[in-house]
């Protein structure tokens, strides 16, 4: 039914000829059947609006409320699930979350204990250079892991710190962590098993304050630094280049994505919904 073409030799692949507005069950089955192969899916010069964003991302699973924004507003359009991703302030106000932060590889709140599946971002506004969104094959990653490191983290947990977002920045009523092995956060395996084609993918969060469950704190902050230069390697990489209209969609359990830095007087508008997930195993 459609054209779907990988977009590197690591991760992802662009899908030419969907509407999104109009996915029937046996467009979407064969979406899915690309999504779990390539981990991300492109379709361009998509022309819909939040109500069929929306409705596109229902068909993954039930979708998050998407969490007020630093302005304390939340939602778009009438959808309660729409987060904007935004650097635009309009009379001074910002209109969306994270603004021009967010520039460190990591998976979306993996401090839950049933961290989203993934996530639909849909471009509005972009810059016309800059604000490439980074996305890492952590199959790949795991899979080239050396013997002596994978031997070592088998079975351990980490605990992913909740008190700062992906920006950095410290969460409402969150007090700055001084101790990481105190810290609150849900605890998941390094290794987690992808629930629906059964592959395995290293987990690792966010750097920031993470901690390896039983472990010394000068342990556990050795073996993250090895495990963190060996996923961030570029060679796992892809990273997109927006146009406007561009959808991309994500698997949370077996990715990692980044936003690369851009011109902070540049527009930069981006509707996001998340995809409800289930405990990391």
């Amino acid at each position: 039914m459609f054209d779907i073409k990988p977009v590197s030799d690591v991760i992802g692949a662009e899908v030419s000829g969907a509407d999104l507005a109009e996915v029937d069950d046996a467009a979407f089955d064969e979406i899915q059947l690309a999504w779990m192969e390539h981990c991300v899916l492109l379709f361009r010069d998509q022309k819909i609006d939040a109500g069929e964003l929306v409705a596109f991302s229902k068909r993954f699973g039930e979708l998050d409320i998407a969490p007020p924004n630093e302005n304390g507003e939340g939602g778009f359009g009438g959808f309660s699930e729409v987060l904007v991703l935004s650097n635009v302030k309009e009379n001074g106000k910002a209109i969306g979350a994270l603004g021009n932060a967010e520039a460190q590889w990591h998976t979306d709140m993996n401090y839950l204990d049933k961290p989203p599946t993934g996530s639909v971002l849909l471009s509005v506004e972009v810059p016309d250079k800059g604000g490439d969104t980074g996305f890492s094959n952590m199959y790949r990653a795991l899979e080239d892991l050396p013997s002596s490191i994978r031997q070592r983290v088998e079975g351990l947990k980490i605990k992913h710190d909740s008190s700062t977002n992906s920006g950095g920045y410290l969460r409402e009523g969150a007090e700055p962590v001084t101790d990481v092995t105190t810290c609150p956060g849900a605890i998941h395996p390094i290794i987690r098993t992808h629930p629906e084609t059964g592959r395995k993918a290293l987990y690792l969060g966010r750097r920031r304050s993470a901690y390896i469950m039983g472990m010394s704190l000068e342990g556990s902050e050795l073996l993250l630094d090895e495990l963190w230069a060996h996923a961030s390697q570029p060679k796992y990489a892809w990273h997109h280049q927006w146009r406007i209209g561009d959808v991309v969609i994500w698997d949370n359990r077996c990715s990692m994505h980044r936003r690369d830095s851009f011109d902070d007087s540049k527009r930069r508008i981006m509707h996001r919904t998340q995809i409800m997930g289930d405990r990391p195993f």
